[in-house]
């Protein structure tokens, strides 16, 4: 089940294929994100207007919103060609210098995770950024010499899931900062329906809105499950187009339930209600006894746990709360507290 949700990228070439059909090429096309939409519509405007590349921008938010597919619109509606890297990949200030030195007057740089980058390629980019210029090292110790170096004008266009881990003089220099917020369930209808008529899925608005309600406020998990529903309808059903019992049936075949959680996500809960007695339990505590990454629990389930009200972080560890005992059917032990008593 990881794969529908899984920040990741996809499998194989044919889901790279079809993601990458599914994304929108324009801020017309982009559905929800209103507010986002407006602001770097006004941005870009004003740098066509002005003739200059856009300022840099800063994408934050969780995973699967559409950081990287306004990237891409970033730098189609402004003509300009579009570089990707990532934070991870960039681990050295000579990584950051050979990337920044090849690019073309105008073009678009994304750095995805931009805040995993290496802190000496952090303090490279603050210079790039403002003043189109690196400084590179050439010797060492005393006979050291920096020798400095024009860069082209370009557009930085950064993306991150922790814009908190991001350092001050890192954020401050980019010229419009936005945060991408969860779906509600009829933007992701939309998603979904204009997704079903690209892949050539027929679905009645009811089964459009049953995997909106299952995709977790995500519309990259609400494509992947569209996707999971096509196949399902191409063996069982030897068609393109199903009902709502059809994609209940799909949907529960992938273990994902009527509000989006999916196994790891109720074994999570299991063992803190079930083994825990409901916690308080420390985050390394519950990654053995699950059996996962610490940090998969923290970046991929715990956020959707806590935004349902079915978790709650205390400075003594994660709890359960009386709505995820009701969602497990297991009874709520006597006298333990209201999250919001504790």
């Amino acid at each position: 089940m990881d794969d529908l949700r899984d920040a990741g990228t996809p499998a194989d070439d044919s889901e790279l294929a079809i993601e990458g059909a599914l994304r929108p090429t324009s801020l017309t096309e982009f559905v929800g994100q209103q507010k986002v939409r407006a602001q770097l519509q006004l941005l870009l405007d004003a740098a066509r207007i002005q003739r200059r590349p856009p300022d840099h921008i800063l994408l934050s938010g969780p995973p699967g919103l559409g950081k990287t597919t306004l990237a891409m619109i970033v730098a189609h509606e402004s003509g300009r060609a579009l570089r990707m890297s990532s934070g991870p990949a960039i681990q050295h200030a000579g990584d950051l210098a050979a990337l920044l030195s090849s690019l073309t007057p105008g073009e678009v740089l994304f750095i995805d995770e931009i805040h995993r980058m290496a802190r000496s390629a952090e303090e490279m980019l603050y210079l790039a950024m403002e003043d189109f210029r690196i400084d590179i090292m050439v010797g060492k110790g005393a006979g050291a010499t920096s020798i400095p170096l024009d860069l082209a004008p370009f557009t930085l266009v950064g993306a991150t899931t922790r814009s908190g881990l991001l350092p001050n003089p890192l954020r401050d220099r980019f010229g419009f900062t936005a945060h991408l917020e969860y779906y509600e369930p009829e933007e992701l209808e939309r998603v979904i329906a204009r997704s079903a008529l690209m892949i050539g899925v027929g679905l009645p608005g009811p089964a459009r809105d049953e995997i909106s309600r299952r995709s977790r406020g995500t519309p990259r998990i609400a494509n992947r499950l569209l996707r999971r529903v096509r196949d399902y309808l191409l063996v069982h059903a030897d068609q393109t187009a199903g009902d709502l019992a059809a994609v209940d049936a799909a949907l529960d075949l992938y273990d994902v339930d009527r509000i989006g959680l999916d196994r790891l996500d109720r074994a999570v809960l299991d063992v803190l209600i079930r083994r825990f007695r409901g916690g308080p339990v420390g985050l390394g505590t519950l990654s053995v006894a699950v059996g996962e990454e610490a940090d998969t629990i923290e970046s991929v389930v715990e956020p959707y746990l806590v935004r349902i009200g079915f978790m709650g972080r205390t400075p003594r560890g994660r709890i359960a709360t009386p709505e995820a005992y009701a969602h497990l059917g297991v009874p709520h032990p006597t006298g333990a507290l209201p999250l919001h008593d504790l």
